[in-house]
């Protein structure tokens, strides 16, 4: 089992490293670099990409398609040496599960054009929806590390100390992350020179609805960074190690924090959005671990189902 967590491990971080290439691509406006064709690239098995939008939207793809067969092979390594029941099991099926849609909400976003510099209420949406599925995706992978780890199961039970608080702190973190998708794509498609412009175009009546949402994620960032901060704090005190990632994850909400408005004072250049997203990933992941230890059935009666002996 020690050797199916450290590729857990491999797998996730790999997968970070693919959704941050996939925002460089939406923040290059690279998404229909190989045209309206998919899994192709323009129709063609062997590409040559003869321009750079076509290179990076191509090397996306490949990478995800390496994506793809690592939770492939993750969710058959789960199964070979797990009974039907175990967690790890569980949550390999729901990784795989999530990869699947993750590739279809991308196929849709290129097969009805909703890339480049599409900018319709569909497009905002579809991009919300894909970052939610992302978010789903990065936390069963991440049950996957911390019960192949040895974590004990999660007993989901709302009658228990601490659900309720878990539950809507992360409701509110998936809600400011697909807010916060949605501003990365106006910021995108309407640029602005200066930050008074963007000031008075975010408040003028007559912008597009996607430059008026951009002043809804920093007001709900800030309000969900303290319920959080609170939370995480009172959740750390169930255990040492519910303490350490308590205080691991506060380090990952001031520098969320502090990336937003360095983010907002320099108009929202390409690599401080990546950053963004990826501490935005950070604090989702150690909420994550965070809530999986909050809530570990430790009940005697019950016990995790043994792992098939691997052969020798």
């Amino acid at each position: 089992m020690a050797r199916l967590a450290r590729y857990a491990w491999v797998v996730l971080i790999y997968n970070l490293a693919v959704i941050a290439w996939g925002a460089y691509v939406r923040a290059t406006g690279s998404g229909a670099g190989c045209g309206a064709h998919w899994p192709l690239c323009n129709g063609e098995v062997m590409v040559r990409p003869k321009t750079i939008e076509m290179l990076i939207e191509f090397s996306h793809r490949a990478t995800s398609g390496i994506a793809l067969i690592s939770v492939v092979v993750l969710f058959l390594w789960a199964r070979r040496i797990t009974k039907p029941g175990h967690p790890v099991r569980t949550g390999a099926t729901l990784s795989l599960a999530f990869m699947l849609s993750e590739a279809a909400l991308g196929a849709g976003l290129v097969l009805f054009q909703l890339v480049a510099n599409d900018a319709s209420a569909a497009r905002a949406f579809a991009v919300g929806a894909h970052l939610l599925n992302t978010f789903l995706l990065l936390a069963a992978m991440t049950l996957v590390v911390h019960w192949a780890s040895g974590g004990s199961p999660v007993r989901l039970d709302t009658r228990r100390d601490g659900f309720a608080p878990f539950t809507i702190g992360a409701i509110a973190l998936l809600i400011v992350s697909m807010a916060g998708a949605i501003t990365a794509l106006g910021d995108t498609l309407f640029p602005s020179m200066t930050l008074a412009e963007g000031l008075s175009a975010d408040l003028s009546a007559t912008s597009h609805f996607l430059i008026r949402l951009r002043t809804i994620h920093p007001v709900l960032a800030v309000m969900v960074s303290v319920y959080l901060g609170s939370a995480a704090w009172q959740m750390g005190r169930t255990s040492a190690r519910g303490g350490s990632l308590a205080r691991t994850m506060l380090w990952f909400i001031g520098a969320q924090l502090a990336a937003g408005i360095i983010n907002v004072l320099m108009l929202a250049p390409v690599w401080l959005q990546l950053l963004h997203l990826l501490l935005a990933d950070l604090v989702w992941i150690t909420y994550v671990f965070l809530g999986a230890e909050l809530l570990a059935d430790t009940s005697p009666v019950r016990e995790m189902p043994h792992a098939v002996p691997q052969r020798a």
